[in-house]
């Protein structure tokens, strides 16, 4: 289970920033499109990925990851396929939306899902080990996108890509994947639950431990429920914030590197983005350890002043090579949001209702993607420099940080109206 959600990260690539960043300025001189086009296309793609995620979680608690995922592969490598014969701004639009909604939601939903049915106790860590398979996508896919572009064109590359994601995660899946240890015979981790001791939530919140919270399956909660508690909304600024600031600095990184005068070429940028996964993948497992031992809002508190550091460094850029702390500092806040940020919703919130929960939190990250090139696309062409767009990035994590430090693990109890209903 750990090695399919670890290859439906990796492959996850064609809809995701680090893999269309290669592809952007091939594709806007191919079509004659403006950088405020192609990221307006970027962003109501995103949008639309983000309002159907609600409605995948649901799909994926109700016929699983055995069933869900074969389902998407088969249509991402179609919508590769589709990337492929664009040719106009309208074309764009749709193959766009269907490569996003496909690729960075629906897909990695799913992978996450199934580490979250399969592991409890050990839950961070194991995400941490497939989400080794995101960081080595980051690593790998912008360089071969590269080659494939300056080789064999754009085009091409998309086929590539859809060709690679039928091949490795329809039949293998199909062949693989169980949706649950209980089907086998078998308890989350390989431990019977006697020998698993449920947290006590009360004396959790009062005490507040240092160890995170796990809610027992038996007390998981509804969608009506999890969206009224506001812990939920403070977890909720820490992705949506990652994946505002995150997304802009990936999807312009070629340009914001490029600005600052120094000769580094489109390809040198681009591997500043292996750099990035290389450390972030470095750092996974320490992560996952972490994540099983400390109060995740401190973990996430931490992460958005890293994210605020590489925001200024990047502004700012006095020399050459400070280009490479920026890219460790990018890698280790998506180590981070890789582990605590995934399994802070199930830990918080039970495994009875996971997708349709993460599908409401991931709507509110995504949603923050979408919005992430646009002010830097909108700063360079009309005010011809990234220099507001990039304030607005470095105010934005420290906010979030504000806010997820005061989270506490949610209690039913604090919700007024609370009618306790059944999921």
């Amino acid at each position: 289970m750990l090695g399919i959600s670890a290859a439906a990260q990796f492959l996850s690539a064609p809809g995701q920033s680090y893999s269309v960043a290669a592809f952007k300025d091939p594709m806007r001189q191919g079509l004659a499109i403006s950088e405020t086009n192609f990221a307006a296309a970027y962003a109501v793609a995103t949008i639309v990925s983000a309002c159907l995620l609600p409605f995948v979680g649901r799909l994926v608690d109700r016929f699983g990851a055995r069933v869900m995922l074969p389902v998407i592969a088969a249509g991402l490598g179609t919508a590769c396929l589709g990337m492929s014969t664009v040719e106009s701004l309208t074309e764009l639009y749709v193959a766009f939306g269907f490569v996003r909604s496909l690729g960075q939601g629906a897909l990695c939903l799913v992978s996450i899902w199934l580490i979250g049915e399969w592991f409890e106790r050990k839950r961070g860590f194991a995400t941490a080990i497939a989400g080794v398979g995101g960081g080595l996508s980051v690593m790998t896919i912008p360089v071969l996108n590269h080659w494939l572009i300056e080789s064999y064109g754009w085009q091409t590359g998309w086929m590539v890509l859809g060709v690679t994601v039928w091949v490795v995660l329809i039949i293998p899946v199909i062949v693989l994947v169980r949706d649950r240890p209980e089907d086998l015979g078998l308890h989350p981790d390989g431990l019977a639950p006697a020998r698993i001791d449920e947290p006590d939530l009360n004396e959790a919140r009062h005490r507040q431990p240092k160890s995170p919270t796990i809610t027992p399956t038996g007390e998981s909660w509804t969608v009506g429920e999890t969206v009224r508690d506001p812990t939920f909304w403070k977890l909720l600024s820490v992705p949506t914030t990652a994946g505002l600031v995150g997304t802009g600095l990936v999807f312009h990184q070629v340009a914001l590197v490029q600005s600052h005068g120094f000769g580094i070429t489109r390809l040198e940028a681009l591997l500043l983005m292996t750099l990035q996964a290389g450390f972030a993948t470095l750092m996974a497992i320490p992560a996952g350890w972490l994540t099983d031992r400390v109060q995740s809002r401190f973990i996430l508190f931490a992460a958005m002043f890293v994210l605020a550091a590489a925001t200024l460094l990047i502004m700012t850029l006095p020399f050459a090579w400070l280009v490479f702390p920026y890219a460790l500092l990018l890698g280790l806040h998506g180590c981070v949001m890789r582990s605590t940020g995934q399994v802070v919703w199930i830990n918080f919130y039970g495994r009875a209702n996971q997708g349709a929960v993460r599908g409401v939190a991931w709507c509110g990250m995504i949603l923050g993607s979408a919005a992430g090139p646009l002010p830097l696309a909108l700063s360079r062409d009309h005010l011809g420099t990234w220099t507001p767009a990039l304030c607005l990035f470095l105010v934005l994590p420290l906010l979030a940080a504000t806010a997820v430090w005061t989270a506490r693990p949610p209690l039913r109890a604090s919700i007024s109206g609370n009618s306790h209903d059944a999921s």
